[in-house]
């Protein structure tokens, strides 16, 4: 194991930046003037169709001029109801539901419910199967970070790292459509196993990503983390401390941001990534620059990880050998009566699960991500199913970080929050 944390300043120091690179001296922060309580304050709307809302998010602002006095995030025009819906269908049938949340990095959402259930059921999964749910994770945080990084370059102004970032998604695009025949809606994962065996020639395609998505990652940092302008939008911009992100329940990269050393994947492990070789990158300042950098390690931190789990993934059966929770192939159901009376039970009825409830939670994309199951004995739909979505709780500090600002600043405290609507309004 390394060391557990790397934290990093950079372009901080006026002198020296990223690999040696000079960096402009970061732009003053504006005199922003105590606000007049004798003016008249204006209420504007951002939103629900704004593209800097990043989804359908209504921010209602109370100005002082150009200065937020307040802003009031309102959510809810989805309207999806997922974990309503979870309570009338099987414990397969949720999958679908999961992957339209954070349909950003889809994936991620798919792993950690069956990993909840599972739990729930005592089902140990094989070691094929692990190491490509982390690959799939891991692919997937990249995913999310790099429609992120796109669209937050977007709103600082910056329309070149947007065309390097989607061109690089694309090509993970067509990874989950060589293995779940979805871009999108991936549903890639079963309660046991998974929906399939990797298709043949898929670890190479992947293989082919990582060897030169960090030469295209290099670009957009040498276009982004020492250019002035993005210096001057976001260093100094929406400042938290730990203890305030802690007192909020922040968590992901807008914790770590701040200082506060926190990961589940190393803190409360699963999938064995206590035994992968990477680091956490951590913060100082907890301002939209400090989130920018921490997301950046990390997807670096992400390709060492795939490296790994492409080296160790191991042969054998993908599915759990139990045709209580497993369809049975193909060739079985066809030949076989009783592979079929199986493969019939558990389509029509689903998998009975014990009486109780379960907790586990995965490091998403955008923080720490819960799901909590409740079942009766037999009951072959969860009786509750709650989820824990870390955009949800980390948009409930806009507030405080935007504060004080001026409105152009609440669109880059909003861009660095990195929030997904589906999620927030499951």
């Amino acid at each position: 194991m390394t060391q557990k944390t790397v934290e990093f300043a950079v372009g901080r120091n006026p002198e020296m930046g990223v690999d040696g690179r000079p960096v402009p001296s970061p732009v003053a922060p504006f005199d922003i003037p105590e606000p007049d309580l004798d003016s008249e304050h204006m209420l504007i709307n951002i939103g629900p169709q704004h593209p800097a809302t990043h989804g359908v998010l209504r921010l209602v602002c109370e100005l002082d001029g150009e200065t937020v006095v307040r802003v009031i995030p309102h959510i809810g025009y989805l309207h999806s109801s997922f974990e309503k819906l979870g309570e009338y269908r099987t414990w397969n049938q949720v999958v679908p539901l999961t992957d339209r949340m954070d349909y950003l990095a889809p994936l991620i959402y798919n792993c950690a419910y069956v990993m909840s259930v599972e739990k729930l059921m005592g089902i140990e999964v094989t070691e094929r199967c692990k190491v490509t749910r982390v690959i799939l994770m891991e692919m997937d945080r990249i995913f999310g970070h790099l429609l992120w990084l796109g669209t937050t370059a977007i709103d600082v102004g910056a329309f070149t790292p947007f065309l390097y970032s989607f061109q690089e998604r694309e090509r993970i695009y067509k990874l989950h459509e060589a293995y779940t025949g979805a871009r999108i809606t991936t549903s890639a994962t079963r309660v046991g196993g998974m929906m399939a065996d990797l298709p043949e020639g898929w670890t190479q395609g992947l293989k082919d990503f990582l060897d030169t998505f960090p030469d295209t990652l290099a670009e957009v940092d040498s276009l982004l983390t020492c250019s002035g302008i993005h210096i001057g939008r976001t260093q100094g911009v929406g400042v938290i401390t730990a203890e305030e992100a802690v007192n909020y329940g922040l968590t992901g990269a807008n914790l770590r941001a701040t200082g506060a050393d926190y990961d589940v994947r190393k803190d409360q492990p699963y999938y064995d990534y206590e035994t992968y070789d990477f680091q956490v990158p951590v913060g100082q300042h907890g301002d939209c620059y400090d989130r920018y950098l921490v997301r950046m390690e990390e997807m670096r931190q992400s390709v060492a990880i795939l490296r790994q789990a492409l080296d160790r993934l191991p042969g054998g059966p993908m599915n759990v050998d139990d045709p209580r929770i497993s369809l049975p192939s193909k060739t079985d159901c066809m030949s076989d009566m009783e592979s079929m009376i199986h493969h019939f039970k558990l389509i029509t009825e689903g998998i009975p699960a014990p009486e109780g409830d379960c907790y586990s939670a995965v490091e998403a994309s955008k923080g720490e991500l819960g799901m909590y199951v409740v079942a009766e004995e037999g009951s072959t739909k969860p009786v509750r199913w709650r989820v824990r979505p870390p955009s949800f709780v980390n948009l409930s500090a806009i507030s405080k970080l935007a504060e004080g600002h001026l409105v152009s600043d609440l669109i880059m405290i909003n861009a660095s929050l990195d929030i997904v609507l589906g999620e927030i309004d499951r």
